[in-house]
């Protein structure tokens, strides 16, 4: 198996193992714990000491992990990325009886999806759940991981226009099936034997719809990926993966995951809050520094928001902009926006593209069309907490905010190189 394919089976194997945001940060605190971090509370004094690894949880839906050097720190080198995908929310209460006969699931929109494909795929149910146990409130991760639910489409011959173009209404077409009536087993009746618990010790929960076709290599020579939410855990697992690898003699190493980017970032665990700025100003005081050398090293410091980019669409070559057109496995898209969605300019587009250079990693370009508006990410979200030089990136890929997304097999394996070599460079000594 080739490097390429290599890294790509392995972020297949993480995107179908942890199908919420809870699942993705449980499971990244086991990677890290398994290459010695150690687990810091936000309830807790910060105890870290120079050469330490650790990491921080918020909500369980966004994770903060840091490697400390052995000697005194210039900056922090930091990557961000996001833990959530667009899909659906199941709402309180959320049983609603059809024709008498069957039984659905009452479901909101979470995030700007593609709503189409979530019809006619076999779809689970995960999440978390709050259980009540003696005096204490416990925290639950549930994966229903069986064919429990479906979205059928209504057939052509009721709707002869649907293939002219469709407007889907989140309350009415979007309810999943459920069960028919009468089944006597309801929805927390299932989450209570699935978890090994008494129904009525259930509280409330956190529950999402989630796409059950596993992650596949495909094309005419395993050319190309596909899975449920490749936007944006490719970027989090391989900021993962190369965080545990790299090693900085001058700067931290952060790798922040935040939660909650399809819908603003405004949370206490978004991009948005002041987590990340907490972090830092804990770690930098635990190791005796004050607020003047935490603002230098702020400004020492350099993050790359890592999200993934559009790819020309072999289908509508038109959607992409005339000079600036990234393509799947041809490597890391820096992505640029004159109204500052992204957060790249000339300066920190020079830092990466030569951090890329050295890592021997081809790097492509994306801008929207200019009469199309873009979407934003993380780096100037998380930038009015902690102000420092930022640069935008991503992998190209189709079908961004699909249940079922398609990519490059090389670009796993060129983004982890690329972060790697950026996580091990002291950034004070080029700008």
């Amino acid at each position: 198996m080739d490097k390429y394919l290599e890294a790509s089976k392995r972020l297949i194997g993480f995107l179908d193992a942890n199908p919420s945001p809870f699942h993705v940060i449980a499971a990244l605190g086991k990677m890290y714990e398994n290459a010695g971090f150690k687990r810091l509370s936000e309830k807790e004094r910060f105890e870290v000491k120079k050469g330490g690894n650790y990491y921080v949880t918020r909500n369980n839906s966004s994770i903060i992990a840091f490697k400390i050097p052995k000697k005194d720190f210039k900056g922090f080198n930091i990557t961000a990325a996001h833990s959530d995908s667009p899909t659906f929310k199941i709402k309180a209460n959320a049983e609603i009886t059809a024709e008498k006969n069957f039984v659905k699931l009452n479901v909101e929109k979470y995030g700007g999806m593609l709503m189409a494909p979530w019809f006619d795929r076999p779809l689970g149910i995960a999440g978390r759940v709050m259980v009540k146990k003696g005096t204490k409130i416990e925290e639950n991760l549930i994966h229903i991981d069986r064919d429990i639910i479906m979205i059928p489409n209504l057939a052509i011959h009721m709707n002869r226009e649907a293939n002219d173009g469709y407007k889907y209404n989140a309350q009415t077409d979007t309810q999943p099936i459920f069960a028919e009536l009468g089944s006597d087993v309801t929805l927390y009746d299932i989450i209570a034997k699935e978890l090994g618990v008494s129904k009525d010790a259930i509280l409330d929960t956190d529950l999402f719809l989630t796409n059950r076709v596993k992650g596949t290599v495909w094309g005419a020579n395993n050319e190309f990926i596909a899975a449920g939410r490749l936007d944006d855990l490719q970027c989090v697992f391989a900021g993962a993966e190369s965080i545990i690898e790299a090693k900085n003699k001058n700067n931290i190493a952060v790798h922040c995951v935040f939660d909650n980017e399809e819908v603003g970032s405004g949370t206490k665990q978004g991009a948005a809050s002041t987590f990340l700025k907490d972090v830092l100003t804990r770690v930098n005081k635990a190791l005796g520094g004050d607020e003047e050398s935490y603002l230098q090293a702020v400004a020492r410091s350099f993050m790359v928001s890592a999200d993934n980019a559009h790819s020309v669409h072999p289908n509508y070559t038109e959607k992409a902009d005339p000079c600036n057109r990234p393509v799947v496995n041809k490597g890391v898209v820096i992505k640029y926006n004159a109204n500052q969605k992204y957060t790249t300019d000339a300066v920190s587009g020079a830092v990466f593209r030569d951090i890329c250079a050295e890592a021997e990693v081809p790097v492509q370009t994306f801008t929207n069309r200019s009469d199309v508006a873009g979407g934003s990410t993380l780096g100037n979200i998380s930038n009015a907490q902690v102000s420092l030089n930022a640069v935008d990136i991503g992998m190209a890929q189709w079908a961004m905010h699909s249940p079922y997304e398609s990519g490059g097999v090389k670009d796993t394996y060129y983004l982890e190189a690329a972060m790697k070599k950026f996580f091990e460079t002291d950034i004070s000594a080029k700008i």
